[in-house]
């Protein structure tokens, strides 16, 4: 049970709410910031002018063949340089601490203030909708490859792979209590977990579409292969196999991924997510909300399709609603624990400026009794 004094930290958070204007450039960030009918109303007429003017579809097509390459292109440039300590990953998701609980109160949301989101005069800053604070995350599963590109080599190893895992022989098969991220990044979210959680029967899966990003995680001197196993893997491609069996994890984290797949190709990949989940498992999600000021920033000539658009550097972003979300998990079979909406006011307390963000939380659980 935390102490006392941790307890009261974790209440802190969450609950700076703004309740006088006056004091509106006293911290960085308030909590739970209400919108009003006037700037709900703006945020829409932005969305619909932004959107006005769509991508030729041959110049979509481009994105989605090239996704890897750009994903690629972008780690090379920055390497582990958005690396930032998630300082809320436990207090939010404490199905990943040390003392795990599994949340029942789907309602709450303690924190999302952190260095690494209210930073607003660093790198966490927004240029023309890309929101690099939370780029090396983002989702980087949009390459799809035909059954045609399997060579009949990598059937056979696939083959040999899922051999194993019947018998029970891959990574983390000792572990009792197993976790994978898709879309690992340079690791902020493996790497606190590896550092926090000193559970013997802990093992973590991490894994990412770029073979940049994925070399980044395995070279850091933090990385441990005998209580985490790093992989590329195509998420959107099905014949890209998973190097551990169907329902075998306890959790299956996915933050600001999800946004960054093909819409069409989303209730698969959840689909397909939601199989490896043990019975009593379960899918973690924090991504981005729509009207959020990303999407906000946008100019005319940079929307793929509703909702959906890519940034200057060729990534591609979607942006959701809670009734989205919850259709994606329930059709993949899952059970609601959490669908909450943070709206965020961050503070650029040295110019003078103010930023509307919108995230929203998710925590489904596949039915049945969890395994011992």
């Amino acid at each position: 049970m935390a102490a006392p004094s941790a307890e009261r930290e974790r209440r802190r958070f969450g609950q700076r709410l703004l309740t006088d204007p006056a004091r509106l450039f006293q911290h960085n960030a308030w909590d739970n910031v209400e919108w009003s009918e006037e700037q709900e109303a703006s945020a829409r007429s932005k969305v619909q002018e932004n959107s006005s003017q769509l991508l030729p579809q041959d110049k979509q097509e481009e994105y989605e063949v090239n996704a890897k390459r750009y994903w690629d292109d972008f780690y090379k440039i920055h390497e582990n340089g958005f690396f930032k300590d998630r300082h809320w990953l436990f207090t939010e998701f404490p199905e990943l601490a040390p003392n795990r609980t599994s949340s029942q109160n789907g309602d709450s949301l303690h924190e999302f203030s952190t260095k690494e989101e209210s930073d607003s005069d660093g790198p966490g800053r927004c240029e023309n909708g890309h929101c690099s604070l939370e780029t090396r995350t983002e989702g980087q599963f949009s390459l799809i490859q035909s059954p045609a590109e399997v060579c009949t080599e990598d059937l056979a190893a696939q083959e040999h792979r899922e051999l194993k895992q019947r018998a029970g022989d891959y990574p983390g098969s000792a572990a009792s209590y197993r976790v994978l991220e898709v879309g690992c990044g340079a690791g902020n979210t493996v790497f606190p977990i590896l550092q926090t959680n000193n559970d013997p029967g802990l093992f973590v899966y991490c894994c990412d579409f770029s073979t940049t990003a994925v070399d980044l995680v395995q070279n850091n001197a933090e990385y441990d292969s005998s209580r985490c196993f790093a992989f590329v893997h195509d998420l959107c491609n099905d014949q890209s196999p998973f190097p551990m069996p169907e329902e075998s994890l306890d959790i299956v984290i996915l933050i600001f991924v999800l946004s960054a797949i093909l819409p069409e190709k989303m209730q698969s990949v959840v689909s397909r997510l939601s199989r490896l989940l043990k019975p009593g498992g379960m899918i973690l999600l924090r991504d981005y909300g729509r009207y959020d000021l990303a999407q906000l920033r946008f100019k005319k000539g940079q929307c793929l399709s509703e909702n959906f658009y890519v940034r200057g550097d060729g990534t591609r972003v979607y942006f959701f609603t809670q009734d989205e979300l919850n259709q994606l998990f329930t059709t993949a079979g899952l059970e609601k624990i959490q669908n909450v909406v943070d709206r965020r006011l961050q503070v650029n307390r040295g110019k003078q400026m103010t930023m509307y963000r919108v995230w929203i939380q998710c925590k489904y659980r596949k039915p049945g009794t969890p395994q011992a």
